[in-house]
């Protein structure tokens, strides 16, 4: 295997015959590149060696599950994908359109130890990526990335006789089976189904009809141009529209899953947003009654409302925080044997009896469904105002260039260290603890706090900020700390939506 280059430009007799691969494309748990920009095909072709080659490494069963999300040009990239998967001596197992957690099932379902799912999830379009894991239920994290990236930019991938393609035709109805035969909902419910024209439009309006409530489809029609909106049900744009349906109709509530399915977003029956972190809180405490002492893993950018949360302490349940992003929690929860993992972008993760343990936006928005059947005299709206106050923002993005958001973020985290050290305050409230498990999270003495930390996938920061005395603290906490503090650092951009 040549070693890939990364100064090639389309429209040139090099970028035809030669792999390009930018670095900065291999991510802390996946890989994302803008798609001709940062990669080509032959760039693919060379992560599927080198793919193939890393687990020939380790020692497991050469056997994976393939799937493509619904863009533009995710086919020719999934084919690409391919080729150097069986040039790499793997045997392919296409499952063909899919939802991420759809790819996922066929490791459990087509006794496959590894998985390869073609996917931008909700990043815009023109970027491509690949989540990819060879121990279910998990997916790669910053190890295997790391020996991953090895491989392919050093050239270092090694063709293997053994190669094997197998098309397995119609397992979009087998995963939808499953993920429908985990709920029943007798308490009839009308829920808004919007995908935004993303993948999900294929899968989640069947699935939650075969759950048992009305649906009302919203963007369900699969356009790659997303006319409407970008597939993230953590973006405003979206929720709104979601809010609009809701009002519009009387539903119960809205769901919206992303680009590739494996993140929900909810709405309630006044036409309210709540943040998945809120939904997840929800979530445990209903699940924590039918299932005492149990374990709960939730990420940094969770409501701090899980650790004093009286409900919980009664049911003896117990609540890890731990690194933000779907790998991670994904992994702590398989580790620690947790009922569920809940991460404030919409990954759900329902373990045990409810699940297989990785991220699934139908199997989240069964777990929703079937918290409001346990409830039939109650609506969502009443379980949402039955918690305790806290107001916490939406999850905000200034701009940082990939290779330099780390060193930025290592300058921000000190900052904020150093200030806490010295008994520091932040809009009059002392700063308690500095938590850097993953960025920094500034706890202050009234429960309030802030968070900024590097994306994982994209070049940018993300700020996230709680307040626990009004929504207008919560916005100052933004505009009067976190930003003009940002804004002291030439190297941050824009934010991609504020409050």
């Amino acid at each position: 295997m040549l070693k890939p280059r990364q100064d090639l430009t389309p429209n040139t007799a090099a970028y035809e015959t030669q792999a390009l691969v930018k670095p900065t494309g291999f991510r802390e748990y996946d890989a994302r590149w803008i798609l001709e920009k940062e990669i080509n095909l032959l760039g693919i072709q060379a992560l599927g060696l080198g793919l193939a080659t890393f687990v020939h490494e380790i020692g497991v069963k050469p056997r994976i599950v393939v799937g493509h999300d619904f863009r533009g040009y995710s086919l020719s990239v999934k084919q690409a994908l391919i080729i150097g998967l069986l040039e790499g001596g793997m045997e392919v197992l296409d499952v063909g359109l899919a939802l991420s957690p759809m790819a996922y099932f066929g490791q459990f379902e087509l006794d496959a130890p590894c998985v390869a799912m073609v996917t931008a999830s909700h990043n815009e379009n023109g970027w491509t990526g690949v989540k990819m894991g060879a121990n279910k239920p998990l997916t790669f994290g910053p190890d295997e990335m790391g020996r991953l990236k090895e491989i392919v930019l050093g050239g270092q991938g090694v063709a293997r006789d053994g190669g094997r393609l197998v098309r397995v035709d119609d397992f979009r109805e087998t995963y939808i089976a499953d993920v429908a035969s985990k709920v029943r909902i007798k308490r009839p419910l009308k829920v808004v189904c919007a995908c935004g024209n993303g993948t999900a439009g294929a899968f989640a309006p069947d699935a939650l009809r075969r759950m048992g409530v009305e649906v009302i489809e919203m963007d369900t029609d699969l356009d790659y141009n997303f006319p409407k909106y970008n597939p993230n049900p953590e973006d405003h744009a979206m929720l709104v529209q979601m809010a609009q349906r809701v009002k519009e109709t009387g539903a119960d509530l809205a769901l919206g899953f992303d680009g590739d399915g494996d993140r929900c977003g909810v709405v309630d029956d006044t036409g309210e947003e709540i943040f998945a972190d809120k939904i997840g809180l929800m979530l445990a405490r209903d699940l924590s009654r039918v299932h005492p002492n149990s374990t709960f893993v939730v990420d940094v950018k969770s409501t701090g409302l899980y650790k004093t949360d009286e409900v919980l302490k009664a049911n003896g349940a117990e609540v890890v925080y731990w690194k933000t992003g779907h790998s991670y929690i994904k992994r702590k929860t398989a580790e620690l044997g947790a009922l569920a993992g809940f991460e404030k972008s919409g990954h759900f993760f329902m373990a045990g009896e409810l699940g297989h343990g990785y991220d699934d936006g139908l199997v989240a928005a069964g777990a929703v469904l079937a918290m409001l059947d346990r409830n039939p005299g109650r609506r969502l709206s009443e379980l949402k105002s039955a918690l305790p106050d806290a107001w916490t923002s939406l999850t905000m993005s200034p701009h940082c260039d990939d290779e330099l958001k780390y060193g930025v973020l290592d300058r921000i985290v000190k900052e904020y260290v150093d200030l806490a050290a010295a008994g520091g305050e932040i809009l009059g409230r002392k700063i308690i603890e500095a938590i850097t498990v993953n960025g920094v999270r500034v706890h202050l003495d009234d429960g309030s706090w802030v968070l900024v930390r590097a994306s994982s996938n994209k070049p940018e920061l993300v700020v996230v900020v709680e307040s626990m005395r009004s929504e207008d603290d919560m916005r100052d906490l933004f505009r009067k700390e976190i930003k003009p503090r940002l804004a002291a650092y030439p190297e941050i951009g824009a934010f991609n939506q504020e409050i």
